[in-house]
């Protein structure tokens, strides 16, 4: 496959959760009028357990939108219920661990821990307060899993399988976040 752009339609995966296995991606996209795949490394990995708890404070928000959000991870179905048993989440973690579906997308990893970080004072100013806030939490690092230097990437589906938005981010901070991407879908809706 390739990496997929605006108009694409999303590939029909047949993926595991935490809890669930053989589900696909055309069964998931019909519940609800947009399906955002959230592509980030694992769930130990500080900066996406932030990224999670996000998406769980504000997923009212998302429903409200008629959007679902699917959080695809490298994690083993295993490690993500051991994780996940303290904090439930209204959404499913897809457990990718054969990086099967970071192949099939092209999402690729940075080469080296140095290229996966931001180099421009926006972005390093952005990594510094996430840093702030998963510390402030009491947010602290899990089981390795999968690649490290695993680059995230972002996706809106719509119902019938057409891929509304793209993003393939740079470094590790090179990623909407919830409010940005409550505004995009937002903005989809006018």
């Amino acid at each position: 496959m390739a990496k997929l752009h605006v108009g694409d339609k999303m590939p029909d995966f047949t993926f595991n959760t935490a809890y669930e296995s053989g589900k696909t991606v055309h069964e998931v996209i019909g519940t609800k009028g947009k399906t955002i795949f959230w592509v980030l490394r694992y769930i130990g990995c500080t900066t996406c357990r932030y990224d999670v708890h996000m998406m769980a404070s504000r997923y009212q928000d998302f429903l409200d939108l008629d959007a679902q959000i699917y959080v695809v991870m490298q994690s083993e179905q295993e490690t993500a219920r051991e994780d996940l048993k303290e904090m439930p989440l209204p959404f499913d973690i897809i457990c990718d661990s054969k990086m099967e579906i970071y192949s099939a997308l092209e999402i690729l990893p940075a080469l080296s821990r140095e290229d996966r970080m931001p180099k421009d004072p926006e972005g390093i100013r952005k990594l510094e307060e996430k840093k702030q806030r998963i510390k402030e939490l009491g947010l602290v690092h899990g089981k390795y899993e999968g690649n490290e230097q695993q680059l995230p990437a972002l996706f809106i589906v719509e119902r019938d399988g057409t891929v509304s938005y793209a993003h393939y981010a740079k470094n590790s901070i090179d990623m909407p976040s919830v409010d940005e991407m409550l505004k995009i879908l937002k903005d989809m809706g006018k």
